[in-house]
């Protein structure tokens, strides 16, 4: 079958896939240049970021890259404006945000000529995100790791969103092999959104034992917690998990106040910098459903041949 092409900001694809924005600095140049050199869409992960440091691995991409390079942002961070503000005035190609809506940053797309694209887990969600102008949206099922803004499968969705909108729809969630992808254009998406399967290449910056974890998880060790952003998010079990779990004490002792709204049951900003860092003890692995499936790591351009071969 033939595959659509995504067209933003005047530059197409060569292949329909986003690369998720993973925090905290899991998504970083290094990661979203080699897709876009691979013929997709890369995203850098801005929630967590200063200003300074989003500006920085913009400027690296640009280094890495000619393709098409975005940001993906939580409007639930503090900065979120800040943030989404200094990415398009360093020329980012898209915005791609969830965990909350906004209709200020649809205005600064317009101002800057940047098309932004929501997140959603409803037809509701995105007929909304469509009536506020966004260039398309990513529906978000279950499957998906990190925050979670349903308990229902992609392909439950996906219809019902694809029948509802007339802009370009993407899977996301649960999507790892080729099967899904050619699945997902059957059912009317204009394109994929992967990150787990991301996370084990040779171009993510994450440290050794994060990688590890990822390579020895099986499906019981896929969980769900309760973030401080106020939503579920799914995780691998590890031992801070399983003190979160305990129901220790793991309240912050100094707040950056990183977060529009926070639950304070523990530092997500922290805990997700700890484990990019390597340290499984105190730190928040986010994971999507089906981690297990994947057994070994590879460089982008081998997972993008291997999932679009054959797709055409």
């Amino acid at each position: 079958m033939s595959f659509p092409i995504l067209n933003f900001k005047g530059k197409t694809t060569r292949y329909p896939i986003i690369q998720g924005g993973m925090a905290v600095k899991i998504s970083t140049a290094s990661l979203a240049s080699a897709v876009a050199n691979a013929g997709g869409i890369g995203l850098i992960a801005a929630s967590g970021l200063t200003s300074e440091e989003l500006v920085a691995e913009i400027k690296r991409a640009r280094k890495l890259t000619s393709g098409i390079i975005g940001i993906n942002i939580m409007f639930a961070v503090t900065r979120f404006r800040e943030l989404v503000l200094t990415a398009l005035k360093e020329g980012i190609d898209l915005v791609v945000t969830g965990a909350g809506f906004s209709r200020d940053v649809f205005s600064l797309g317009r101002e800057f000529n940047t098309p932004v694209v929501s997140i959603v887990s409803s037809a509701k969600l995105a007929k909304i995100a469509e009536s506020y102008g966004a260039a398309a949206v990513v529906v978000e099922g279950k499957e998906a790791g990190g925050h979670l803004g349903t308990d229902k499968s992609i392909w439950q969705i996906l219809p019902e969103v694809v029948k509802a909108v007339k802009i370009p729809v993407i899977a996301a969630g649960g999507i790892l092999t080729r099967v899904d992808i050619k699945k997902a254009f059957k059912i009317g998406a204009a394109g994929v959104q992967m990150a787990t399967r991301f996370v084990l290449t040779r171009e993510c910056e994450v440290h050794e034992n994060y990688k590890n974890l990822y390579l020895k998880a099986n499906r019981e060790e896929v969980v769900i917690i309760e973030s401080p952003v106020g939503l579920l998010g799914r995780a691998l079990k590890n031992r801070f998990v399983e003190r979160l779990f305990a129901g220790e004490d793991l309240t912050p002792k100094r707040c950056e106040n990183c977060l529009k709204k926070c639950r304070r049951n523990f530092c997500i900003m922290e805990a997700l910098e700890r484990a990019r860092l390597g340290d499984m003890e105190n730190g928040l692995v986010f994971s999507g459903e089906r981690v297990g499936e994947i057994k070994e790591i590879k460089s982008v351009p081998e997972i993008i041949r291997e999932l679009f071969l054959g797709v055409e």
